[in-house]
């Protein structure tokens, strides 16, 4: 495949990406509240499931994909796998300091294992992949989902008033607050990290099975814990929506800035 066909399935797979997320959030614009009313059930097994470990999986990928970003710059093998190290300092105090003990954990046992199986290769060659991940960290949960939570101020549904009087549609933002922290979804966004991990396989046949095993994995989780935080009224769909069309334009756009880069 040429590189100008590559490009155009690129602006293509932008612009799908763009035009889904502005007719949805016309839509959830209109039906949040309602959508809320018919599915919520705060007892949900599976919607607690995503709420209590939803985001975990993302703390270890950015874990790994931190220290291999890092590692990679380091030409002796073994003094690479340094950063690692770091990681599961990081994740020790976690778990020593810090209440809930899972993220520190989902970065010290993933970080090893992935240290060890890594050990003799050269983390330089997935330095880029590393890198988009890592920034889609920075840009999306880390600036993008903070920063608004606190802009926004949006109440979640299960912290409405009994007749909803203080609902908001995602357009009209009550503003500030350092308490309702519901537009947009921290847990959708930390779902999505997966997502650079499509690139890996994108130059593989649709009909790989590799390829068809990832893509399924890493949309379904992201999804899964999108979904869970509806469920459990953590969050409306618009909410869940403006943070799965931001995961998926940086991403799209850190792999367009990176290919950029090598061709020149």
């Amino acid at each position: 495949m040429s590189e100008k066909t590559n490009w155009s399935m690129v602006t293509l797979l932008t612009l799908l990406v763009l035009i889904s997320w502005i007719i949805l959030a016309i839509i959830f614009g209109i039906y949040d509240l309602n959508i809320s009313i018919a599915v919520v059930d705060e007892a949900s097994a599976w919607g607690n499931f995503g709420a209590d470990y939803g985001e975990l999986p993302g703390y270890a990928l950015i874990g790994i994909a931190l220290a291999t970003f890092i590692g990679g710059y380091i030409k002796n093998l073994k003094l690479q796998k340094t950063p690692a190290l770091i990681i599961i300092v990081v994740g020790l105090l976690f778990v020593i300091f810090d209440d809930d003990f899972y993220v520190g954990f989902s970065l010290i046992i993933p970080v090893i294992i992935y240290t060890i199986i890594t050990w003799n290769k050269d983390w330089k060659n997935y330095r880029t992949l590393a890198g988009i991940i890592s920034l889609l960290a920075i840009i999306h949960p880390l600036l993008f989902v903070q920063i608004f939570k606190i802009l926004c101020g949006r109440v979640r549904f299960r912290n409405l008033d009994p007749g909803f009087t203080n609902f908001t549609p995602w357009f009209l933002p009550p503003g500030l607050s350092w308490d309702n922290k519901s537009f947009p979804s921290g847990h959708t966004a930390m779902g999505w990290m997966f997502l650079p991990l499509l690139i890996a396989v994108k130059d593989r046949e649709i009909k790989d099975p590799y390829r068809i095993v990832v893509t399924v994995l890493v949309i379904g989780w992201g999804l899964f814990v999108g979904l869970s935080r509806i469920v459990v009224g953590a969050h409306y769909a618009s909410d869940v929506l403006f943070s799965t069309g931001m995961a998926a334009i940086v991403t799209i756009l850190l792999l367009y800035k990176n290919s950029y880069l090598k061709k020149k």
